[in-house]
């Protein structure tokens, strides 16, 4: 498992409280949005570097992999494309590559011979059971210094923000 990076080696100017230069003076909610994205992003970059290391993958991959894992009897490409947020053509490049290293097999739709279904073969559910776990313990690490109560917090918090963005459908021009 790849070490996480410690916060010692954290450049001076990302250390917390200093995204993009911001000070305390600032606008409270300007800061919180910048510290959540930053936080995102460092992970995200944690994680992106060790399916790349550990796994020879790519985040893309294993998020493709990981909506399948929720559908064992596949799902349609159109179906994924949605779910993963990106174009149909992402979909069958990702597609052409996992078939062709036997991770996903493509099957005619049963109620629809114009549409495939996409489905993880056995080869591939061991190959990303074996990831998901590594994964899984990448995020333990990384959030493990919040302590157990303040990440239970932390998740409420986010999701009541989460529903109230929800029910805002979207920034409302109060212009």
């Amino acid at each position: 498992m790849a070490a996480i990076p410690d916060m010692h080696s954290i450049a001076a100017t990302d250390a917390p409280g200093r995204e993009a230069g911001l000070s305390h003076d600032d606008h409270q909610a300007v800061r919180l949005w910048l510290r959540l994205l930053t936080c995102s992003t460092q992970i995200e970059q944690v994680i992106r570097s060790n399916l790349r290391t550990q796994f020879g993958t790519t985040l893309p991959r294993f998020d493709y992999l990981a909506q399948l894992s929720r559908f064992p009897k596949g799902l349609r490409m159109s179906t994924l494309s949605e779910y993963l947020m990106v174009t149909g053509g992402n979909i069958t490049g990702l597609t052409d590559q996992l078939v062709a290293e036997g991770w996903v097999e493509r099957v005619a739709d049963g109620d629809d011979r114009r549409a495939m279904i996409v489905r993880m073969t056995r080869d591939g559910k061991k190959h990303f059971s074996t990831m998901a776990q590594a994964h899984e313990q990448w995020l333990d690490q990384l959030l493990a210094p919040l302590g157990t109560q303040a990440a239970r917090d932390l998740y409420d918090q986010l999701g009541k923000l989460r529903q109230t963005l929800a029910q805002t459908d979207g920034l409302a021009s109060s212009n």
